[in-house]
């Protein structure tokens, strides 16, 4: 329940950011944490100090204008949202998709503070991106968006300012186009100013698969502290993008079987297990679906048009494609199933009501901002990597990922245990990552 003391400063968020769901609910979360460390640190209420954690330090929306394959001119909206810079430039991923709204960006800048505060590496919280949607569009087309969308971004961006990363519709192709663009404009080879780069031009080993390998990490830790592993459990996995690939890819080398993924038009279920490498031929090469992926595995794997993935029994549930795709009813329904335990792979992928039911059930249950802080960990190892003009081997920096893992999932535990609420990973990454923050915006001044 929220905290007396901090119930106006919610109430002003509703005020000042109307109609924006998303927003509200990832404030909501981390304020319903602060009760006890507002109690503990009397400090941290003063001076406005959580209202200006919850007011963006700058949020700049732009035109996107740009030629189709017809010859006609397109308009779409461009945003970034950079939210705050006490650790660190602004870090954050660009989402390219219909439903992005100032709200989401709002929301996902948001979580993005706090998850980058607790990788304990020295990067602060931005995101962007537009309505655009990539479905259907020709490479001359995303070129020719990405170029536009960029020449107003370079503006706002650079190592030391604000370094924009790939988000759902946004890859190695769409950052391609858009880093040489930049570089055009500025007539400089500042590899730092955007991360999840291709290798041959500055990008990073293990930054494709570090979000989804993230997630494994933290919930094997999790599983840990109840003397249990992945091995012989029933995995399924929400999606069937880079994050659920390489949730499924590192689940099953930890000994899981990863039995169900989806996407957006359905579910398919394999009772043997998902072949990884007809995943990805379907979906990174033929840019298909799991339906595709169905028809050529054959009558071993069954898909479920505009099904639940929720519904299928298992032990690990990953939910890993968009935000409240996970609701209060599945939740329940994987619970009854005998599910035990959770790691977001996306952002808010579960509902509050969904998040309550777990933490109700005793499920082990890893929160977005702490599980899937893989990607922009990497991420800052990449602008390392840039920085010293070096390249490490996937080995080394995948061991750098798992300790961050590993030390993300300690940090939680303990502040949880601290706070009174062992194994409430919640409560634990919202307090770690808030004080953190709060510490550097308390030292910085009034600005």
């Amino acid at each position: 329940m929220l905290d007396e003391k901090l119930e106006p400063i919610y109430a002003d968020v509703l005020r000042r950011n109307p109609e924006e769901s998303e927003f509200h609910q990832a404030v909501r979360e981390v304020l319903d944490s602060l009760g006890a460390v507002v109690a503990k640190h009397p400090e941290y209420a003063e001076g406005a100090l959580i209202e200006r954690l919850c007011e963006p330090e700058r949020q700049i929306i732009f035109r996107v204008p740009w030629v189709d394959d017809k010859n006609r001119v397109q308009i779409n909206r461009g945003f970034r949202v950079q939210f705050n810079s006490a650790l660190g430039p602004y870090k954050g991923g660009l989402r390219f998709h219909p439903s992005v709204m100032l709200g989401t960006i709002k929301f996902l800048g948001f979580e993005q503070t706090f998850k980058n505060a607790l990788t304990g590496m020295p990067i602060g919280g931005g995101k962007g991106g537009s309505d655009f949607d990539p479905k259907g569009r020709s490479d001359n087309e995303i070129m020719r968006f990405c170029q536009s969308f960029m020449t107003e971004l370079a503006r706002h961006i650079g190592e030391y300012t604000d370094v924009p990363a790939g988000d759902i519709g946004v890859g190695q192709r769409e950052l391609g186009y858009m880093f040489g663009q930049y570089k055009r404009m500025t007539n400089r080879y500042e590899s730092g100013v955007l991360t999840g780069k291709g290798l041959v031009w500055g990008g990073s080993r293990v930054r494709t698969e570090a979000t989804g390998y993230g997630a494994v990490y933290f919930v094997d830790c999790m599983l840990r502290t109840r003397n249990q592993s992945f091995d012989g459990k029933r995995v399924i996995v929400s999606g069937s993008g880079n994050v659920a690939v390489y949730t499924m890819q590192k689940a099953a080398a930890l000994g899981g079987r990863v039995i169900a993924c989806s996407d957006s038009n359905g579910y398919v279920v394999e009772e043997k297990g998902i072949d990884l490498d007809t995943l990805k031929e379907v979906k990174e090469r033929r840019r298909g679906r799991v339906s595709d992926y169905a028809k050529l595995r054959g009558p071993g794997a069954v898909y479920i048009p505009n099904g639940r993935i929720w519904d299928v029994p298992a032990d690990i549930a990953m939910p890993s494609a968009t935000q409240n795709e996970l609701t209060g009813q599945d939740a329940r329904t994987l619970v009854k199933n005998g599910i035990i335990a959770v790691g977001e792979g996306a952002n808010m992928p579960c509902t509050p009501e969904a998040v309550r039911a777990f933490l109700d059930a005793n499920v082990l249950f890893g929160p977005g901002k702490a599980a899937n802080a893989g990607g922009v960990a990497t991420s800052a190892l990449e602008m390392q990597q840039n920085a010293s003009r070096d390249s490490w081997s996937f080995e080394t920096t995948e061991a750098r990922l798992r300790e961050i893992m590993y030390g993300i999932h300690d940090r939680c535990e303990k502040t949880a245990e601290e706070y009174g609420a062992p194994g409430n990973y919640v409560l634990g990454a919202n307090i770690a990552g808030f004080t953190r923050v709060a510490e550097a915006v308390r030292a910085l001044g009034v600005i």
